[in-house]
């Protein structure tokens, strides 16, 4: 997490004249004798120093034979120089969409570390801009605002597009991090019968590294990231390439069932869904064939149909369900939450405290 401590960005710039001077302070000449040298009349010298004349190739050629510094420097000043107008003048313009900040979930990001803090309104526009990778706040609105619209959530739960499309944005900056392989829908299949024994280990410190070093190898990129307030998801999935995806998991729910149930839902996504979809899990949502087909795969996935027949007989006690669960090598809190989901056991369980994991997760914090 970030420490918030705002970066200060100066309103000023120094003029490639300033450099000029020192030179010619340091050498005991006025700008008539560094006229004289340079072959150029004394109103031009004034311009160059005043920044009202470019530093052109020829001008940085004959500045250097005549201070002594190199043309590429000269020429890198009057860049920085222009450069710096530039950006004096954006940071101007920009401050003006500085209610869009309002729009997207600004404090969030910023302790999550995701983005820098500048006391000056324009320029934090400008990091935002820079996150999302647009140029424009009326870009971001076709790119991330009008696409995100059309996932409606329950009126229960709060949910803002700008979040929403922060938290998206962060996953596709992490997945860019992940090195793939070329995607193999066969592969990751196959990598999913073993990472159901995933399911058993408690500490996540150990098993997501290994979650992500495995999906990589099948050209799937797993993120793992907190959901910004006003952002009600679970998980998403998208593609960033022909060849990779993304399978992204929220800190919504930290516990064991409800962890893996929206990852295996999310990878029945890429492997029964085309690739031009974009699938984003939010609280409350309404189901569709798409979302059931993948839910049907999650709890086929974790506890195989032949196995769900003994669910509604076995004796709903500790031992057994260990027992089931060490059968099935999967963890025992996952069929508890099976039982709950299916109302064959009380949510308020103790079995909730026995038998479900709750992670911990200190690599985010």
């Amino acid at each position: 997490m970030t420490n918030n401590i705002s970066t200060f960005t100066p309103d000023w710039i120094s003029l490639p004249g300033d450099t000029i001077l020192d030179l010619l302070e340091e050498y005991g000449w006025k700008q008539t004798e560094l006229a004289k040298r340079t072959g150029y009349t004394t109103k031009h010298i004034s311009l160059l120093i005043n920044g009202k004349a470019p530093i052109t190739e020829d001008t940085a050629i004959k500045l250097e034979r005549v201070l002594g510094s190199s043309a590429q420097f000269w020429l890198t000043r009057e860049a920085q120089y222009r450069e710096g107008l530039m950006r004096i003048a954006e940071r101007a313009d920009l401050k003006v969409e500085a209610d869009w900040l309002k729009a997207i979930p600004l404090k969030d990001m910023l302790n999550f570390g995701w983005i820098r803090a500048f006391m000056d309104k324009g320029e934090q526009v400008a990091e935002c801009l820079r996150f999302f990778g647009v140029a424009s706040v009326d870009v971001w609105k076709q790119e991330y605002a009008e696409p995100l619209a059309a996932f409606r959530a329950s009126e229960k739960y709060e949910k803002h597009t700008g979040a929403v499309a922060a938290w998206l944005r962060q996953g596709e900056r992490t997945a860019a991090t992940i090195k793939t392989e070329a995607y193999d829908k066969l592969a990751f299949k196959d990598t999913l019968v073993k990472l159901r024994t995933l399911t058993r280990e408690a500490d996540s410190d150990i098993f997501i590294p290994q979650l992500v070093e495995e999906c990589a190898k099948c050209g799937v990129a797993v993120v793992i990231e907190p959901a910004p307030k006003g952002c009600p998801v679970s998980g998403a999935t998208l593609w960033i390439g022909q060849d990779k995806a993304l399978l992204m998991l929220s800190l919504r729910h930290k516990t064991n069932d409800h962890f893996w149930f929206s990852f295996f839902h999310e990878a029945g996504h890429l492997l029964r869904h085309g690739k031009r979809l974009r699938f984003i899990e939010m609280e409350g949502a309404l189901g569709n064939d798409h979302e059931n087909e993948a839910n049907e795969f999650a709890r086929d996935w974790l506890i195989p149909p032949q196995a769900s027949k003994v669910l509604s007989g076995m004796p709903k006690t500790e031992a057994a369900i260990r027992e089931l669960a060490d059968k099935l090598e999967i963890a025992p809190g996952i069929i508890v939450g099976r039982l709950q989901n299916e109302g064959l056991l009380q949510w308020g369980s103790v079995l909730n405290k026995s038998l479900k994991v709750s992670y911990e997760w200190r690599h985010f914090e």
